[in-house]
């Protein structure tokens, strides 16, 4: 049995007018769907699509040895990622709740292998990754105004500060606002990869080739290099599951998440394919290799001056980044609070703008504690192979409810070879951490492990030690009474009341 609070002010106008939205029935507060098929493909695509394709994208050249083969990858890492969408699409139509990796987990291996997962995106990776994407949004909004000079540290971490501060106040006020935020900044991303494609694709037919020739050279091709790159295209594909963090949000979820999955996977493939055969017709292999920013050279040769304006693009498309994971992380925390796995708080919805306040701000003193104090780098290194782990655990546990759950409800279903597939791949990439980085990959798998002892401590009440079982007895009753009296006061003085509903 479960307690789910929704606390917020509210005036009686607009508690009347609460209690007659359709999607509030008896003046129950809950998360309204308002994520339509064009805000689903948006939430998609603006995760995926980072800075690294304008930014880096040379891992995969880099250990696959030859531009041919480097387009292969690509061109495989997208196939594969589809599977795995559509994998995530099944386990999002069947079961309709929002939460992604950790709420799958729950459902087909319990809660101790779901408080795991949620601890070690709680504690490290969520932050830590938020973390890194406003870092390379703080230094390319500023890096036009400090040309040619570089961009002091001191500025990046509060032009940073302050792009989080704006995701996290636009989040907390509006689902409709940070939905249509997201198609823009959808919109101009792929605008500047257009910008990208069309000149690169206009001096190919025109006959740039030489780029081309002895593309697929044996001699060139490093098979010991080739997981590597691998593993490169798939963490650029990351995100394709981010919308099933939100499916209780979306409007006729049977159909709209499937079609967004498959739309987005497909446009995301097309342009990053198109994107590096651009790069290719101007840039050779080496001058690809040898640059900081790819996108940057790429412009300087093509268009002169209008190369300024590449930074920005890059700096609008993190903060779409940005945006979008927070918009899914925050559910995340909301579904795990409902569950009894966070705190009730986590769990509260505003009556009047129908957002998780609190779920979305949890990650803001932790993100930015971690932007001036952590390494953030090296903590990403320890943890990013969790994510294929727990990613494949999620898509194993689709096949393992296909024969313990075989009458479950499935609007969309896929053939096993498709998860088969994608799981292993999953497994193999984590076999590969292993195997390439064991101590950091160690290191990160120990973190993770503290979720164990953290889930009795906190989750089995009845193996909680006597002295934590009497400080939150006595602690926590007595927070309750202080915040509602608290809340009491402050409404009565501003002629508002106090909303509050309990879900078993």
């Amino acid at each position: 049995c479960v307690c789910a609070c929704e606390c917020v002010c509210v005036s009686k106008r607009e508690r009347e007018r609460v209690g007659e939205e359709p999607d509030a029935p008896n003046g129950k507060v809950e998360l309204r769907k308002k994520v339509t098929l064009l805000q689903g493909i948006s939430i998609i695509i603006g995760t995926i699509i980072g800075a690294g394709i304008f930014i880096s994208p040379k891992g995969i050249l880099k250990n696959s040895g030859s531009v041919g083969m480097s387009l292969v990858v690509w061109i495989v890492c997208g196939v594969l990622s589809l599977f795995g969408a559509l994998s995530y699409a099944e386990l999002g139509t069947s079961i309709q709740k929002s939460g992604g990796h950790y709420t799958y987990i729950l459902e087909a291996f319990g809660p101790q292998m779901a408080f795991i997962r949620l601890w070690a995106d709680l504690i490290a990776i969520r932050p830590a990754g938020l973390a890194v994407i406003s870092l390379a949004f703080g230094q390319y909004i500023l890096e036009p105004i400090f040309m040619p000079c570089g961009v002091p540290e001191i500025a990046i971490k509060l032009a940073t500060s302050i792009g989080i501060t704006s995701v996290m106040y636009l989040n907390s006020m509006s689902t409709s606002w940070t939905n249509r935020i997201q198609i823009f900044l959808t919109f101009s991303k792929l605008l500047a990869i257009a910008i990208i494609i069309v000149p690169g694709l206009y001096m190919l037919f025109k006959g740039e080739t030489k780029n081309f020739e002895n593309a697929f050279e044996v001699s060139n091709i490093k098979l010991t290099g080739l997981p590597l790159a691998f593993y490169s295209g798939m963490y650029a594909y990351a995100g394709w599951f981010y919308l099933n963090f939100v499916t209780e949000e979306v409007e006729n979820p049977e159909k709209t998440v499937p079609l967004a999955i498959c739309i987005s996977m497909a446009i995301v493939t097309f342009c990053y394919v198109l994107t590096n055969v651009a790069y290719y017709t101007v840039m050779s292999a080496e001058e690809l290799l040898a640059s900081q920013a790819v996108a940057v050279t790429f412009a300087g040769k093509m268009m002169g001056n209008f190369s300024v304006a590449v930074p920005v693009f890059v700096a609008l498309s993190c903060f779409g980044s940005m945006n979008g994971c927070l918009f899914a992380f925050s559910r995340m925390f909301y579904v795990a609070s409902r569950e009894g796995h966070l705190p009730e708080v986590l769990s509260m919805i505003h009556v009047r703008r129908h957002t998780p306040l609190a779920a979305v701000l949890v990650l803001y003193p932790m993100t930015v504690f971690q932007l001036f104090v952590g390494d953030i780098y090296s903590l990403l290194n320890f943890m990013s192979f969790l994510r294929w782990l727990f990613i494949g655990v999620a898509v194993l546990g689709l096949i393992y409810m296909r024969y313990t759950r075989p009458d479950m409800p499935r609007p969309f279903k896929v053939p096993l070879f498709i998860p088969a597939i994608f799981s292993f791949t999953c497994f193999f990439m984590v076999f590969l951490s292993l195997y390439s980085d064991p101590v950091n990959t160690g290191i990160g798998f120990a973190i993770s492990l503290t979720g164990i002892p953290a889930y009795y401590i906190f989750i089995v009440f009845d193996r909680r030690p006597k002295w934590l079982q009497d400080g939150l007895g006595n602690t926590l009753p007595s927070l309750r009474r202080h915040l509602k009296a608290f809340t009491r006061h402050h409404c009565e003085n501003h002629t508002y009341s106090w909303h509050m509903d309990s879900i078993d």
